[in-house]
């Protein structure tokens, strides 16, 4: 059993969230997804709110009250505030209806940590919209803005994965209760973008493995006692500074740089096979993944050149970005 699962809610302590959390799985398994939707009458709902409840429990009494004492000012107030009421669900309907939503695919994330989730709201009528909300299906935390009229406007919700892999976006929802607060209009729409998790990086990972002989290379180099894959020399004038090997100077107290040539002799390789033999402690896959990861991570922050070992993939050595971004791509869909 996961830690995932050992954190799911009792639907028996919360029966009222469980039965909303399936209602809401149910709806949302019927709409079909869409990276860009425009709201109409046909997905856009209504119903009043708390205090549009107490306001037409109001308009009851005074309506009744009126009629019992023949208060002729009794009807005015009464049907004003009606009038008021109707005009504002008017208006708050139409804030929503045709409205334009488009998202943004969200860039790769890691597994614990928010991704950004930019979604854009067009409008093509000539009156400014007020108070549009956006958040995550079930989620309390809003994202407010306006629309201009015939403009535009972008929105930031934060989604937060758990499990490493191209994940689904949850379920957004938009929602106002403009102007009156007495309604709620909303929408429910399901994103059909995803979102590449990479795993989550081991907080503190062992050093990295000691480089394998590069074919033709030498077969002799500098390696720590630690095991950890390094070739280190003196500090020379010019040298730039990501080549110097801050970690060594903490220790030694003396500026040293990277040996190019003495790493070229060896090949740095991250092997999912051999995690288990550099350092105890990763015995999970997720375990072992997470460790991989760290080590991409740390092996690109000291500019080495590394490649990546799975069982049914090999990434040659190199580095950069694109190189960083490959590793990482190849962890998450393992």
């Amino acid at each position: 059993m996961t830690s995932a699962q050992l954190q799911l809610p009792n639907p028996l302590l919360h029966p009222a969230k469980h039965i909303r959390a399936r209602i809401n799985k149910f709806w949302t398994s019927r709409l079909k997804p869409t990276d860009s939707t425009t709201l109409t009458q046909r997905n856009v709902y209504i119903l009043p709110t708390r205090p549009g409840w107490m306001l037409g429990v109001t308009l009851l009494v005074l309506l009744i009250a009126s009629i019992n004492y023949q208060l002729n000012l009794g009807y005015v107030l009464t049907f004003l505030l009606a009038g008021c009421a109707v005009v504002g669900m008017h208006v708050c309907h139409g804030t929503l209806r045709g409205l334009t939503l488009h998202l943004a695919a969200p860039e790769p994330t890691f597994a614990g940590a928010a991704a950004t989730v930019a979604v854009h709201l067009h409008s093509l009528r000539k009156s400014p919209r007020y108070g549009i909300g956006l958040a995550v299906l079930g989620s309390q935390q809003w994202s407010w803005t306006d629309v201009d009229s015939q403009g535009s406007a972008k929105v930031h919700i934060n989604v937060r994965p758990e499990r490493r892999g191209l994940q689904e976006l949850p379920a957004l929802t938009a929602e106002t209760h403009f102007p009156l607060g007495t309604f709620r209009v909303w929408t429910v729409w399901r994103p059909a973008a995803r979102v590449l998790v990479y795993p989550a990086p081991e907080a503190h990972p062992p050093p990295l493995p000691a480089g394998e002989p590069s074919a033709g290379g030498a077969q002799t180099a500098q390696r720590h006692s630690s095991g950890e894959f390094d070739g280190v020399r003196s500090y020379r004038r010019g040298d730039p500074l990501k080549m110097v090997v801050w970690k060594k100077v903490a220790k030694a107290d003396q500026l040293v740089s990277r040996d190019t040539q003495q790493a070229q002799r060896f090949e740095l390789w991250l092997d999912l096979a051999q995690v288990g033999h550099f350092a105890a402690g990763a015995t999970s896959l997720d375990h072992k993944l997470s460790r991989l990861c760290a080590w991409v991570l740390l092996a690109e922050r000291m500019n080495l050149r590394y490649g990546l070992r799975l069982p049914s993939l090999e990434i040659s050595p190199s580095s950069g970005d694109a190189h960083q971004r490959a590793c990482l791509t190849a962890l998450a869909l393992y």
